[in-house]
């Protein structure tokens, strides 16, 4: 059986059963927080209503997690990883860069009714005021700014742009705050100018992609 400390003596107290595996007990706290957070937002995430959602004693959040903003840290994590592991997976395609742009954006609906943009601005929200959670949501951002990086460094190349004129720094950057921004309207009902911006950015790519096969 697997030992947890008890805090007052030190000594070795079992850890609460939950009939399923260490791996199957993390993953349906972390599937069971990431609706709430979907559905009613942070101030769902207690531990009770977390155990109450995975049908598990709550005392096995504090076992596992340490502590509920763990929990949603790792929730973030989990669904950063699994959406920059489709990005980069579509970045790496044999595709011109703008099939590979239209695909990216073909993703905004998708993510949002996934619920990753209201994750994300949650854990956001969170941590403005919490300094000691701003360094994890903050490393869940690189995550997309590295295969940007990587994906608009190759694609600078493609259409022969001057590094100079279009920092690479400085297009990841523009392209993060512009969709995040979008993505914050997006779940305020606000979709004014978006697909105009969108529209403005294809055609440009569309000319460059002209004059890269002229």
């Amino acid at each position: 059986m697997t030992k947890s400390l008890d805090t007052k003596g030190g000594v070795p107290s079992p850890a609460p059963s939950s009939g399923r595996t260490r791996k199957e007990t993390v993953e349906a706290f972390l599937d069971a927080a990431e609706r709430l957070l979907v559905s009613d937002g942070a101030a769902a995430i207690t531990t009770r209503r977390v155990a109450a959602e995975a049908g598990l004693n709550h005392g096995l959040v504090h076992y596992y997690f340490g502590s509920i903003d763990e929990v949603a840290l790792q929730v973030l994590e989990r669904f950063t990883t699994r959406l920059v592991e489709r990005q980069r997976a579509m970045y790496a395609a044999d595709v011109c860069f703008i099939e590979k742009w239209r695909t990216a954006m073909g993703f905004i609906d998708e993510d949002l009714e996934a619920g990753y943009p209201k994750v994300m601005a949650e854990l956001w929200a969170l941590a403005w005021n919490r300094p000691e959670l701003r360094e994890r949501t903050a490393q869940a951002w690189d995550g997309w700014r590295a295969v940007l990086t990587e994906a608009f460094d190759a694609a600078l190349d493609e259409y022969g742009l001057d590094r100079e004129r279009f920092p690479v720094k400085a297009m990841v950057t523009l392209v993060l705050t512009f969709n995040s921004g979008l993505l914050l309207e997006r779940l305020n009902g606000i979709d004014e100018g978006h697909d105009e911006l969108l529209a403005w950015i294809d055609a440009w790519l569309e000319d460059l992609e002209r004059k890269r096969t002229s």
